[in-house]
């Protein structure tokens, strides 16, 4: 297979872009959703099964991710060899068994065993929604379209967390996973009615070892690929790091109360409008001049608040500020990183989308669970995760560019 033949789009929308945009989208937001929806409910949750350590507590994020990260190994080439339909639907109904399953579970171990369940299902959604767009775009359209996909996948961080709390101030925990299941079952079936199959036949991979090996080897020993999908992982480290901790630092540092869910869904609403200017501008800008701008400005602003946590308590309204301008940038970063690892893939994009996904989820989610677990009482954890993590991301970007950076066009296939 040549160059242009790897590169070139295989499948023509067969639905309009806005729906397959959206159908997209809303797989990669039930992701956020089993994990935002979580988190005003964590103490109750925690009370209820008997688990007083906090710490303890974010093994009900930990449990799904690790599952979500360890089954795209699987989806990935299961998706190129057998279409991406119906390994999409199958993962999507052991999600929403899960999900209801969760509701039922009579101990701490039981429900963490479940979440491990429920992420397994939740690795399709993931997998193959990149792989879909991969399928279908290329070059600075598939950058467009991801960005598009990230925006309506944010929508869920801005609202998800708020639901929670009124399911707390209303119900129980429980009824937190019965509405988890519910939406993912509706998701579920939209996607089975109106999603067509985007990977014709002549593109399918048979599901042998070798084959499989072939692939891992080709995403695995890819320069650019291979760093923008280390680089990724640092900087979405981070971000579970947050995400693990983020009840601590805003109720227990902060003491923002039941006010929680407006200031999370603060900045998560400025992370969409940011995703949305990226759809905008990587068409006339370009992918690396954009990443590569927003991976120094999250450094810098980073920098800012790692020296600032050593120096004593840092006040709300620096860390809200710094903390905003950091994820605004990320929205950038994890858009354009992930279009510039998959672009020189895709002849083996379920596979790709596979072992990106397995680096990024499990690796971060690692980096993430280090973080969270080191919280002292202080932001000085978070901030210094945040802070490493960029300048990682920066090393590992510089040795997939050669040194290079805000070039618009760099060879995609070596």
């Amino acid at each position: 297979m040549d160059q242009r033949a790897a590169l070139a789009p295989t499948a023509p929308l067969a639905i309009a872009r806005w729906e397959f945009i959206a159908i997209t989208a809303a797989m990669m937001a039930l992701n956020a959703l089993a994990i935002d929806i979580m988190l005003p409910g964590l103490q109750q949750l925690g009370a209820s099964l008997g688990v007083e350590d906090e710490n303890t507590r974010q093994y009900v994020i930990t449990a799904y991710i690790t599952g979500f990260g360890l089954a795209q190994l699987l989806f990935g080439p299961v998706s190129d060899r057998f279409g991406r339909r119906v390994p999409l639907l199958t993962g999507l109904s052991i999600y929403v068994v899960a999900a209801f399953a969760c509701a039922f579970a009579p101990n701490f171990a039981t429900l963490l065993a479940f979440r491990f369940v429920q992420g397994l299902g939740a690795a399709s959604t993931r997998v193959i929604s990149v792989s879909l767009v991969r399928d279908v775009y290329g070059g600075r359209a598939m950058a467009e379209v991801m960005s598009l996909v990230f925006m309506v996948f944010m929508i869920i961080p801005v609202i998800a967390p708020g639901i929670g709390q009124v399911m707390m101030l209303l119900s129980t925990w429980h009824m937190i996973f019965l509405f988890m299941g519910s939406v993912a079952l509706v998701f579920t079936l939209w996607t089975a009615m109106r999603l067509p199959e985007t990977l014709h036949e002549e593109y399918r991979r048979p599901f042998r070892l070798d084959v499989i090996a072939q692939g891992f080897r080709i995403v695995l020993t890819n320069r650019v690929a291979i760093c923008y999908t280390i680089a990724t992982t640092a900087v979405f480290g981070a971000l579970f790091g947050f995400i693990n901790s983020a009840q601590q630092v805003y109720i227990g540092i902060y003491d923002t109360g039941t006010m929680f869910p407006v200031y999370f869904a603060a900045v998560a609403g400025l992370m969409a409008v940011s995703s949305f200017l990226n759809s905008r501008l990587v068409g006339r800008i370009g992918m690396r001049r954009l990443a590569h701008g927003a991976l120094i400005g999250f450094l810098i602003v980073n920098t800012i608040a790692f020296t600032a946590s050593l120096f004593g308590p840092v006040p709300f309204w620096l860390f809200i500020s710094l903390f905003a301008l950091a994820m605004m940038q990320f929205a950038w970063i994890g858009s354009n990183f992930n279009a510039l690892a998959m672009e020189p893939l895709g002849h083996v994009a379920g596979t790709a989308s596979s072992v990106q996904g397995f680096m990024q989820t499990v690796g971060g989610g690692l980096l993430g669970a280090f973080i969270g677990q080191a919280f002292d009482g202080t932001v000085t954890p978070l901030a210094a995760g945040y802070f490493f993590a960029a300048v990682f991301a920066l090393v590992m970007v510089l040795v997939g560019e050669k040194g290079r950076l805000f070039q618009p066009h760099n060879p995609p296939v070596e």
